[in-house]
């Protein structure tokens, strides 16, 4: 797959079968969609397109900074590489952007740079200046330009019952199984590992601390879970928490960050400011305030049995 920043930076030799929207979570509902587009790409003898924005057009039109999102843009670039796509186009969504006609996106954008021949897209999706087309728009600008235009209808999109808001509810309860159900894989989070105080090391339970740079990116429910990761190319178990070590910290500390922190199983390596993925795999427990370090050490030998359990079902 070949990504490029910007619609005017595409190769315009290539005719292309074009898919447009967030694809936020690229969950399963979204691959039968990209699956339809690959094959009907092939079939067609023109390359496989999607035409994605960043950052988000909420937060360009609503200023909405509080937006959470399932893929930090690079998460997604790498799901969508795995899913044997041509062409991913990442066009920069501004306000200038947001004001073009539909007329001027179609025909400027899609038919003269993407050189589109084919267009799937769900049933509902709209476009163009104030979101003001449609379904119907887009299939008379087809017929008008030269392009088809395949629309998924309600009761197949319906059918899969999946939404990326319903993965984000799932997160935000704790609902690994469901989020990782509907994703169709497991839910990560992806960082730079930082020096953190140290004090997990001095009960036996070392961490790498995760620094999520993309501040847009949605973090689950505070607690404990059973992770993994892919390091040096193998894989490696852990668990992980989310939270503020509410046993070791101080409560009057004003504005404390909440922090990721992971306990790699069996693991010496030092990671420090190495880049890591973190796949969650199940949830283990909330966070608590134990009554002493020893109390602490002592669950989490407990939950470290428990993440084994798991992890060997």
């Amino acid at each position: 797959m070949e990504t490029v920043q910007s619609i005017i930076k595409y190769d315009e030799r290539h005719s292309t079968a074009v898919t447009i929207g967030t694809f936020d979570g690229v969950h399963i509902g979204h691959r039968k969609i990209l699956e339809r587009l690959i094959q009907d790409a092939k079939k067609l003898g023109i390359k496989s397109t999607v035409l994605t924005f960043f950052p988000h057009p909420r937060m360009v039109l609503q200023k909405d900074s509080n937006i959470k999102l399932l893929n930090t843009i690079e998460e997604k670039i790498g799901i969508l590489e795995r899913l044997g796509l041509d062409y991913l186009v990442i066009h920069p969504f501004t306000m200038e952007f947001s004001r073009l006609s539909a007329t001027e996106f179609v025909r400027d954008n899609l038919v003269n740079l993407l050189k589109t021949k084919k267009i799937i897209i769900g049933y509902d999706h709209r476009f163009g200046r104030n979101r003001n087309a449609n379904i119907v728009d887009l299939k008379a600008f087809g017929a008008a330009l030269d392009f088809e235009v395949e629309e998924i209808p309600a009761q197949e999109i319906d059918a899969v019952s999946v939404s990326s808001t319903k993965i984000r509810r799932a997160l935000e309860a704790g609902d690994i199984k469901t989020a990782n159900k509907f994703l169709g894989y497991r839910y990560m989070l992806t960082g730079n590992v930082q020096k953190g105080r140290g004090l997990g090391r001095t009960i036996g339970f070392p961490t790498a601390n995760l620094h999520i740079e993309a501040t847009y990116k949605l973090i689950p429910k505070k607690g404990v879970y059973v992770v993994s990761s892919s390091i040096d190319g193998n894989t490696v178990y852990g668990m992980m928490n989310i939270g503020y070590n509410p046993t070791v910290s101080s409560s009057d500390v004003p504005n404390q960050k909440e922090r990721i922190e992971v306990h790699f199983f069996d693991f010496k390596k030092d990671l420090y400011d190495a880049e890591i993925q973190v796949d969650i795999i199940e949830r283990i427990r909330d966070e608590h305030k134990f009554d002493s370090v020893d109390a602490l050490r002592t669950q989490l030998e407990n939950d470290q049995k428990t993440a084994w359990q798991l992890i060997e079902k």
